[in-house]
């Protein structure tokens, strides 16, 4: 999928004006800021405990092939 053309982004962005008003567009644009940075935060979180599952599983079957011998 591409990104928007600045051509795109403008229209976007004028329709947004128009729907919410210019007082309410930044408010919005906080808001999705932290929305974003939440979501990053949480996925990165979870990738984490993935890797660390990913790593004990890997150290348990290692365990076991060496007890096993």
């Amino acid at each position: 999928m591409r990104m928007p053309s600045l051509l795109e982004w403008a229209v976007i962005l004028g329709i947004a004006l128009i729907i919410f008003g210019p007082t309410k567009l930044p408010e919005l644009g906080k808001a999705l800021g932290r929305g974003i940075r939440e979501f990053r935060g949480a996925s990165k979180e979870i990738q984490k405990t993935l890797d660390e599952d990913d790593s004990d599983e890997k150290e348990d079957s290692d365990e076991k092939e060496h007890s096993a011998k």
